[in-house]
């Protein structure tokens, strides 16, 4: 009972601040302005589910590819909210309804992994983004994990990198949900549906620490595969 009142709750919540978010975006949008609203939003949605983001170091805000390790899409909401990072995601989110929409108010580069014949063009579309001064964020293991350990790092995107857009910088990020991770990493067969609805029910708030690793010169490092195994020793160390 208190559990589905607590829902409700949240739930309300997340609807008066999208209705808001969207009816200032739009005014911004109206008078040609940068938009920090996406942003704003999302990182106001961590906190209605009930996350307390604390952030550990400094994040580049442009010309910046942010890889992080995945837990869960909370770890999305936290992200954007401290960095305003744009997203590299599946190409099935784009299908969902509104969620699909809101993606899109964040610049998301939607992509199809099993489509090898369109690899290219999501290449293409990723250095255009990195070369607009974007702050892009991947995650590298192409899943979610557990938290108790980093799966290995995919390097198919970081193929954008091979070269580096002049002056781009690579910032690793280490996603921690520290006594919660438990409870809040999104593993085996739980439908995301049911995920959410889990963390909405969650009676006590929780912290999600992103640490903010040195960031480094990909260019330095060398082809994609270097730039991955270089990322993941980071975050692994840290």
């Amino acid at each position: 009972m208190i559990a589905n009142l607590r829902l409700s709750l949240r739930l309300l919540a997340l609807v008066a601040t999208l209705l808001a978010a969207l009816a200032i975006h739009g005014l911004w949008r109206l008078f040609r302005l940068p938009s920090p609203w996406p942003r704003l939003f999302l990182g106001s949605v961590a906190r209605i589910v009930g996350a307390r983001v604390r952030v550990v170091g400094t994040p580049l805000r442009r010309d910046v590819m942010f890889l992080a390790n995945h837990l869960s899409w909370i770890d999305i909401l936290a992200i954007a909210g401290a960095t305003g990072s744009a997203f590299v995601a599946k190409g099935e989110l784009a299908r969902v309804p509104l969620v699909g929409w809101l993606c899109t108010l964040n610049r998301t580069i939607f992509v199809a992994r099993e489509d090898r014949l369109q690899v290219a063009a999501q290449i293409a579309r990723l250095r255009d983004a990195i070369g607009a001064g974007w702050g892009v964020t991947i995650f590298p293991e192409g899943t979610t994990g557990d938290g108790t350990a980093l799966l290995p790092f995919k390097a198919s995107l970081l193929a954008a990198l091979d070269p580096p857009p002049p002056g781009l910088m690579v910032q690793p990020i280490r996603v921690d949900y520290g006594a919660a991770t438990g409870e809040l990493a999104w593993v085996g067969d739980e439908p995301g549906q049911a995920h959410a609805l889990r963390v909405l029910r969650r009676r006590r708030t929780f912290r999600v620490t992103l640490h903010l690793l040195e960031p480094f010169d990909p260019a330095v490092i060398g082809n994609r595969k270097a730039i991955a195994a270089e990322a993941r020793a980071r975050i692994a160390a840290a």
